[in-house]
């Protein structure tokens, strides 16, 4: 296993892609400090950059840095939803690679409620990229099997089993409220 995690993360270090199951489809992913695997990502998917990217991790901490520091009652509030399949647009981080917001002032993160994604972020000790692993428009990949046939060698594919939900994370803005995706 430490073998197998060194390897993963040399492999995210050098601007590395991965597929790995989540709450609802398989996620793709990278290093969100690398530009070069961001922008590999996102010209992969066919994806707008203008878009950004959402973030996971396994809890708030890593999550951390790409986040500007949040009053008391929203972190309360977010945390109330976590671990689980809620993310929450909140404000950047001056630090928050451009690529990661869309160059907006915000950011989409969550703590995962899936074992595996979980687990993942906690092995490799960092927040992670977390965008439906599939062409933009495309229907998002279900199984390891899929994101091989999808992405061949592009991607490291992790197996595991995606989880029941069957719609992506809902999606929420911190500052109004507002559900941006139900």
């Amino acid at each position: 296993m430490k073998t197998e995690t060194a390897d993963l993360q040399a492999h995210l270090r050098r601007g590395g892609l991965i597929a790995y199951p989540t709450e609802s489809c398989y996620g793709l992913g990278c290093d969100p400090r690398n530009p070069r695997a961001l922008k590999q990502l996102i010209r992969m998917k066919g994806r707008s950059a203008a878009k950004g990217l959402l973030l996971i991790a396994d809890r708030f901490k890593r999550l951390k840095p790409f986040v500007r520091p949040l009053r008391a009652a929203d972190l309360a509030r977010m945390q109330r939803s976590w671990p689980g399949p809620v993310s929450w647009v909140v404000p950047a981080s001056n630090a928050c690679p451009p690529l990661l917001t869309g160059g907006r002032s915000t950011i989409a993160v969550r703590v995962t409620g899936h074992p595996d994604a979980a687990r993942l972020c906690r092995r490799l000790g960092m927040a992670l990229v977390s965008t439906s692993a599939n062409a933009s428009g495309k229907k998002p990949a279900q199984t390891a099997a899929e994101c091989r046939r999808i992405f061949g060698a592009q991607v490291r594919v992790i197996a595991g089993r995606i989880g029941q939900r069957r719609r992506p994370s809902t999606l929420i803005d911190l500052a109004t409220g507002n559900i941006l995706r139900p």
